[in-house]
């Protein structure tokens, strides 16, 4: 086969490569995902792509006779441990192992808010190699990904959905006090209560742990009404 039709095969597989490369890239990119798994998705859109592509360069290029044999020759020595090995202490594969890394274990995904050494950002982009945080300026902190996976990260924004209901009641001080928290502590189940201030009137604190926010809300809503019409029964309130 002359060498020209055998550019024209290499040119039609790449061409091929790269159509299929951006439709699957296209069919990901069009999810809505949450924050944890566009992360993932992000990650593992750029390895595929990366992995077509690769692999389509590489078939079309042994369709050439004299790639062909470099290839060979190349597998059949022990110079490819050496090259295997090279390629493996480099950075850059280290980079792309703590990508996925991050895209998984997700110390930090698309969107969070985070300190890294002291510079406070949003995480933009978590590619194959570096990662980007917009700063509070609009400025890009690139990094590396290994550098990410083995240093401290504060992320503000990956919090637990648990939230403390709180209220504060104002109880006479002539009044007894430890029987007050003692039948206030009755209201809730697992709630704490404790005096919390004696200046002018005794403040009573009343925390019980809810699900959500929205939970909180509502807790402390029924909180009030619990709390006033205990003390009421106590004489407490008149």
């Amino acid at each position: 086969m002359p060498l020209w039709q055998r550019l024209i095969i290499v040119g039609v597989v790449m061409l091929l490569t790269i159509v299929v490369a951006r439709l699957i890239d296209r069919r990901i990119a069009r999810r809505d995902l949450p924050p944890e798994a566009m992360t993932r998705y992000r990650v593992v859109r750029r390895s595929v792509t990366t992995a077509i592509i690769f692999i389509g360069l590489l078939s079309a290029l042994l369709v050439i006779p004299q790639v062909r044999a470099v290839a060979g020759g190349l597998l059949a020595s022990s110079a490819v441990v050496g090259i295997v090995v090279g390629f493996a202490s480099q950075r850059t594969l280290g980079n792309f192992v703590a990508g996925l890394l991050i895209a998984f274990t997700q110390p930090l995904r698309l969107g969070d808010q985070v300190v890294i050494e002291d510079t406070h950002g949003v995480v933009e982009e978590i590619g194959l190699i570096y990662t980007f945080v917009r700063t509070a300026d609009d400025d890009r902190l690139v990094i590396p990904n290994e550098k990410l996976a083995s240093d401290t990260i504060r992320n503000s924004t990956i919090r637990s959905r648990e939230k403390v209901a709180e209220i504060t009641l104002q109880v006479p001080l002539g009044k007894d006090l430890g029987a007050v928290v003692d039948r206030l502590g009755g209201v809730v189940a697992d709630a704490e209560v404790f005096v919390s201030d004696l200046a002018g009137n005794a403040t009573i604190t009343i925390r019980a742990r809810a699900e959500d926010e929205p939970a909180a809300e509502r807790l402390e809503h029924e909180l009030r009404l619990r709390a006033h019409e205990a003390l009421r029964a106590e004489g407490v309130y008149a």
